[in-house]
């Protein structure tokens, strides 16, 4: 029988050497590579042809609900989140990207094992610890606000985003993107204009509210 192979993408080190002590013990599966960010889980996703994809939520360079959008265009794949916020507003935008299941990291090694299979399946899978504040309504009570404003900026603008308010300049930006200088003040003035914000303080505020960027962990 063949091995579902999986990849990992997480930005801390020891949370990927523990995933993937666990996943080696699971006869079925099999860890095909390690991300540490999400342009890097993108890129491997398309190299390395895996069947899952576990995308953490906050990771450096594009989020995880930014990744697994990107990921689902490209490659055939299912993504599973696994993450340590509950926040429903974080379960809802997973599973609008295309997230085949939402898992959390204090979950027992039991549930990572049926979400892999149940996606597998064509399944969706929900830590029991969220499913029953979020299988019900998750699409109707969605923020009209958030989504309203999130529509207001393409793919690229949030990504951009999601690097300004993590500190990055515009040199650095446009090495980590592959772009010109230029591209990336172009992009950064069309989205500060949207959004009628001109300080990377308010710019910080919205990613904030809008879930591009999680909260501080405390």
């Amino acid at each position: 029988m063949n091995r579902i192979r999986v990849l990992l993408a997480d930005d801390h080190t020891l949370v990927r050497a523990g995933l993937r002590s666990l996943l080696e013990q699971m006869p079925s599966v099999e860890v095909v590579g390690e991300a540490s960010d999400g342009l890097e889980a993108c890129r491997l996703a398309r190299s390395l042809h895996p069947d899952i994809v576990l995308m953490d939520i906050a990771m450096p360079n594009l989020n995880g609900v930014e990744a697994t959008e990107q990921v689902l265009r490209s490659a055939d794949v299912q993504v599973l989140i696994l993450s340590m916020y509950s926040a429903e507003e974080y379960v809802q935008r997973a599973l609008k990207a295309g997230a085949s299941g939402y898992i959390l990291k204090s979950s027992a090694t039991t549930e990572l094992e049926l979400a892999i299979n149940s996606a597998v399946a064509g399944k969706t899978f929900l830590s029991p610890a969220i499913a029953k504040t979020v299988v019900a309504d998750y699409l109707d009570r969605t923020s009209a606000e958030a989504d309203s404003e999130r529509g207001a900026l393409t793919p690229r603008h949030r990504q951009i985003l999601q690097l300004i308010v993590e500190g990055k300049t515009n040199k650095q930006i446009a090495q980590v993107l592959h772009l010109s200088i230029k591209t990336v003040e172009a992009h950064r003035a069309e989205l500060m204009h949207r959004l009628d914000i001109h300080d990377v303080p308010g710019l910080v505020r919205y990613a904030l509210r809008s879930g591009i960027i999680p909260p501080q962990e405390p």
